[in-house]
């Protein structure tokens, strides 16, 4: 009986305040939407990174004589270089580009969309170097110690570095999501305060009525606590039926290019998925303790 009167009283709330609801319902769901999406976001970079960082490869610029003198490399100088990387218990690969081979390689992976720059490409522009594997991208000082400073050494690359630069601008789309989410999840609060108010206060002679029969304060404020739940779980429905919809309709088909190139690692299912219970869970326990709260500080009867 008593279960049945609080959910009746729930549901006579939520249509007595149909839009303020309806207003809480939508600005939940776009909260927890921006930041499911950058839960997604921080998925895909984390994903992403490994692919390239299992591609990371140190490159050791050789200089300007070593590189015009010795393209086979036989010479001491380079082949001692050759052999001191290959003895090096980090590293699992060491392959030689001459400057033909160099200029061969940035065609291919640098301008193979623009002939006619590749065209404008000489092998006087480019150094011999060393393309060498590690089996921990995190030891790249291993290399960077021992052979920086060696002779016929120009300079090493370390691609990790460029790599962390390009993940910077997925954390920057990562940071405004999260940054517009909580905007909007604070709108959300004021939102979830106002209506547990306004549906308090068109009660207000009912509780009263209730506390002198001997109802208890938390009896006859739970049905506006559940209110707020029950708006909050609507809303986080919609916004993890919003990031399915929004993955096939729209990410799926953009990305579709460099998802087949294996550049970007793809937003599956599993990961929309993943983040759905914890959607949930925010959305809940931030309309519980809004409700909660506004009943104990602005609802004394």
């Amino acid at each position: 009986m008593r279960a049945s009167f609080i959910f009746s009283e729930v549901f006579t709330g939520l249509r007595r305040n149909i839009t303020m609801t309806i207003a809480m319902i939508l600005t939940t769901a776009i909260s927890l939407a921006l930041f499911g999406g950058g839960l997604l976001v921080v998925q895909m970079a984390g994903k992403t990174q490994q692919i390239f960082l299992d591609r990371v490869e140190v490159q050791i610029f050789l200089t300007d004589d070593v590189s015009t003198s010795d393209p086979g490399c036989t010479e001491d100088l380079c082949r001692g270089l050759r052999e001191d990387l290959e003895n090096t218990d980090a590293v699992v690969s060491v392959q030689y580009l001459n400057r033909e081979d160099a200029v061969a390689d940035a065609k291919e992976r640098v301008f193979k969309d623009q002939p006619e720059l590749a065209s404008m490409v000489s092998p006087e522009a480019l150094p011999a170097s060393f393309k060498v594997r590690l089996d921990d991208p995190d030891r790249f000082g291993v290399i960077e110690d021992s052979f920086a400073t060696r002779p016929g050494v120009d300079s090493v690359l370390n691609q990790r570095d460029l790599v962390e630069r390009l993940f910077s601008v997925l954390g920057g789309i990562r940071n405004a999501a999260f940054a517009i989410a909580v905007v909007q999840a604070i709108a959300s609060i004021l939102l979830i305060a106002n209506m547990v108010q306004i549906a308090a206060y068109t009660r207000r002679t009912e509780v009263g009525i209730m506390r002198l029969v001997g109802a208890t304060r938390w009896y006859t404020q739970l049905p506006f606590l559940l209110e707020a739940v029950v708006a909050a779980m609507v809303g986080a429905g919609l916004a993890i039926a919003s990031l399915f919809t929004a993955k096939s309709m729209f990410v799926d088909d953009v990305l579709a290019d460099v998802y087949d190139a294996n550049i970007v690692a793809r937003i599956s299912n599993s990961d929309v998925l993943l983040v759905s219970p914890i959607l949930a869970f925010v959305g809940v326990g931030m309309a519980a303790v809004t409700a909660y709260v506004t009943l104990r500080l602005y609802v004394r009867e």
